[in-house]
C-alpha cells in the first residue's frame, strides 16, 4: 500500500469473494509480522494452559510478569490441584477476576489427574471439557504447545475478521468455524498470530491506524481511524513500528 493510494474495498458479496479476500490478507499480514508468534511465555503445554486462562480480560505483557513465579512453584498437574487456594489466589491477583481463575486452574489439576493421567491432551474436543477452557484457549494451546492448526478468535480477530468484511458473525464459535472455510488448515494458527499482532499494533478497536495500514487495501472499513499519514502514524505501535510504518512509505515519527 501507497502513502495516499488508497481506494476504500468493497465488502466481499460471495463466499468466494471472501475466501479471496482472506488469503490475500493472509499473504499481506505474513509480509507485516513474519515472526509473529504467541505472547505468552511458556515452555510446556501446561504452562501454556494455565498463561491463556490467566489471560482472560488481562493483558499479555501483565501475564508475562505473573507466570515466573508461579510456574517455579507449581509445575504439575499435581501442583496445581493441591494449590493453596488463599496462595494461588494472591499470586495471580494482578490478573483480575483471580478467585474464578483460581477455581479454573485448580479444576484444570485435578481434572488432569482423574481423566487425562496429569498430561494435557492435545485433542480440541477433550481440551473443551476442562476447566477453564473454550475453544479459543484450546486452540492457542493446540497451535502453539502441540502444532496442530487452529483459528484463535480472540477480541482482535474477531474485530479484525468484521471489518475486512470477511463475516458478520459475532459469535466467536461461529467466526472460527467461518475463517476455518476461507483458509487452509496450515494457515490457521499463523493467520491467528499475525491478525491478533495487526490488531494490537495497527487496527485498534477505538482508533485504528488506517493511513498507516499495509492491508488497507484490501479493507472496507478503511476511514474508521485517521487516513492522514502523520495522525495515523503516531497510532502505530509496538517493536515492529519502523517495518510497519516502511511498508506504507512513511518514516518512523511522520
Amino acid at each position: 500500500m501507497k502513502k495516499g493510494a488508497v481506494k476504500k474495498a468493497v465488502v466481499p458479496a460471495t463466499p468466494l469473494a471472501r475466501t479471496r479476500r482472506a488469503r490475500k490478507l493472509a499473504g499481506q499480514l505474513a509480509v507485516e509480522f513474519p515472526d509473529a508468534k504467541c505472547e505468552l511465555d511458556f515452555t510446556t503445554p501446561l504452562e501454556l494452559a494455565v498463561a491463556t486462562i490467566l489471560s482472560a480480560q488481562c493483558t499479555d505483557v501483565r501475564v508475562n510478569l505473573v507466570t515466573p513465579a508461579l510456574f517455579a512453584k507449581y509445575r504439575t498437574a499435581v501442583d496445581y490441584a493441591g494449590a493453596d487456594r488463599m496462595e494461588l489466589e494472591e499470586m495471580i491477583r494482578s490478573t483480575g477476576f483471580f478467585r474464578n481463575k483460581a477455581n479454573s486452574i485448580i479444576g484444570l489439576g485435578q481434572a488432569l489427574l482423574e481423566r487425562f493421567d496429569g498430561e494435557l491432551p492435545n485433542r480440541l474436543d477433550d481440551l473443551i471439557t476442562l476447566p477453564g477452557f473454550g475453544r479459543k484457549t484450546s486452540n492457542v494451546v493446540l497451535g502453539h504447545a502441540f502444532g496442530v492448526p487452529g483459528i484463535t478468535v480472540d477480541t482482535h480477530l474477531g474485530r479484525l475478521a468484521r471489518r475486512w468484511g470477511l463475516t458478520k458473525e459475532t459469535d466467536p464459535v461461529r467466526v472460527e468455524l467461518e475463517l476455518n472455510a476461507m483458509l487452509p488448515p496450515a494457515d490457521w494458527t499463523r493467520f491467528s498470530d499475525q491478525a491478533i499482532y495487526h490488531g494490537r499494533r495497527v487496527c485498534h478497536a477505538k482508533k485504528p491506524a488506517c493511513g498507516a495500514c499495509f492491508v488497507a487495501e484490501l479493507c472496507p472499513s478503511y476511514g474508521d481511524g485517521p487516513i492522514e499519514p502523520g495522525p495515523a502514524a503516531a497510532l502505530v505501535a509496538g517493536q515492529e513500528r519502523p517495518h510497519l510504518l516502511a511498508l506504507v512509505g512513511l518514516a518512523d515519527g511522520a
